[in-house]
């Protein structure tokens, strides 16, 4: 049986994780879809499936390469070295916060079910891909693993949000999910092999309406989602 620091399930237990109930805050978050449907960018089940590959190929991607990067980095300074460039590559200061508290409240929520000395040993501040590649090496799933899991949460958050955004099936909409995971296998195999290189090298593609939208959102008073 399992110790309390022994890895606890690999690539099973990484799907715990990523799922959206678990507790470390991702629910509250729907992926820019609000504001993107406030926009009228988003209006349809047509346009929501566009948004959300968009969304793969662009934070989705970026973010699972640095996961998959921080599965095989040793220690703080690398893990710091690696935030500063994923924060280069995130314009908006509402994401960069976005991302650090969801990545306090992984790493929280992970100590306490899933504890690990990588887990004990990571800075506190990290946004949240590298907290995923730092949890799934503490239970064992190898770095594909924790890049899959970001891409599945990229678009999974999204479309949870978009039956109550858009007042959509579910069905329809996890259909559409469904649809995009040849794409997602893809995506994370691209990861893993950038992940392979330097830092400074890792994937950037802008996503600039994006993060104009994330500081507009900031500013609501009335709003379904923190982001």
């Amino acid at each position: 049986m399992p110790t309390d620091t022994e890895p606890a399930g690999g690539a099973a237990a990484l799907l715990m994780v990523a799922d959206g109930r678990f507790p470390s805050g991702s629910y509250a978050h729907s992926g820019g879809l609000e504001s993107a449907v406030r926009h009228g960018w988003v209006r349809d089940l047509a346009d929501l499936e566009g948004f959300l590959l968009g969304r793969a190929a662009t934070t989705g991607l970026m973010n699972a390469s640095f996961a998959a990067a921080a599965h095989g980095c040793a220690g703080a300074p690398s893990l710091l070295a690696l935030d500063a460039e994923l924060l280069a590559r995130t314009p908006s200061p509402a994401l960069r916060r976005v991302g650090v508290d969801l990545g306090r409240m992984l790493l929280r929520a992970a100590q306490r079910i899933c504890p690990h000395p990588v887990l004990d040993e990571a800075p506190p501040q990290l946004q949240q891909p590298l907290v995923y590649g730092l949890v799934a090496r503490a239970v064992g799933a190898p770095a594909r693993a924790a890049a899959a899991a970001v891409l599945h949460e990229t678009v999974t958050g999204p479309a949870t949000a978009a039956v109550k955004l858009m007042h959509v099936d579910p069905f329809t909409t996890h259909r559409a999910v469904l649809r995009l995971a040849p794409r997602l296998d893809d995506l994370a195999d691209r990861a893993v092999l950038a992940a392979r290189g330097d830092p400074a090298d890792l994937p950037s593609p802008g996503a600039p309406l994006s993060d104009v939208a994330a500081e507009q959102h900031r500013d609501l008073d009335a709003r379904l989602f923190a982001s």
